[in-house]
């Protein structure tokens, strides 16, 4: 996949998801390729904005995190990103099945692992010390991701009615809304523990 890719397909059910559905990436390449590298934006960002601009985009997080408990809090959301890929790839394949239609592992984590890389993008902005633009970037890469979502599931899992594809693209953005809100929970509670003992 090219990211140059990105914004038509956004748009269209053919424009880099026919060469993807061609080349049938497997999860292995995917990973490698796509999921591990761009999972580094969100976390690298995320210390960029606290070391350079503290208290700023994230106002709550004041004072700062020491170079340390950024690294800590990098590991742990990168580490929760990856594993969130996999386990969502899961979930479409049994959203599918639960159709009548069984995609395949493969297909399923090529989804899952091309649908949030407006997410790992959005973090980008950070680079901008305002609140309101990064709020405004996350809420349009929620809206690609689920445009994503909408326009892969055809060509990706090989859903010939339109009806049943738009039902299966529709119970896989709830579930990644609801899987990446806990996503942040959980991992929000990890370092609450984590910088709780930190402090001791």
């Amino acid at each position: 996949m090219s990211i140059t890719h990105l914004p038509a397909m956004l748009v269209s059910e053919s424009t880099g998801w026919n060469e993807i559905s061609r080349r049938h990436p497997s999860a292995r390449q995917l990973f490698f390729c796509l999921v591990a590298p761009l999972s580094l934006i969100p976390p690298a960002l995320y210390a960029y904005a606290e070391r350079v601009h503290p208290g700023v985009v994230f106002p709550l997080s004041a004072p700062a995190l020491t170079g340390s408990q950024l690294l800590v809090t990098g590991l742990v959301f990168y580490l929760a990103q990856l594993a969130m890929v996999s386990f969502m790839a899961m979930v479409v394949q049994r959203l599918a099945l639960a159709r009548d239609h069984d995609p395949g592992f493969e297909s399923a984590y090529a989804l899952a692992a091309i649908a949030p890389v407006p997410l790992w993008l959005a973090p980008l902005a950070l680079f901008v010390p305002s609140l309101s633009l990064n709020a405004g970037v996350i809420a349009l890469a929620w809206l690609a991701t689920a445009a994503l979502i909408r326009h892969g599931v055809r060509p990706l899992l090989k859903v010939d009615d339109a009806d049943r594809a738009h039902y299966i693209a529709n119970l896989v953005t709830a579930a990644g809304i609801a899987a990446w809100v806990g996503l942040m929970i959980a991992a929000a509670a990890i370092l609450s523990i984590l910088l709780s003992w930190w402090s001791i």
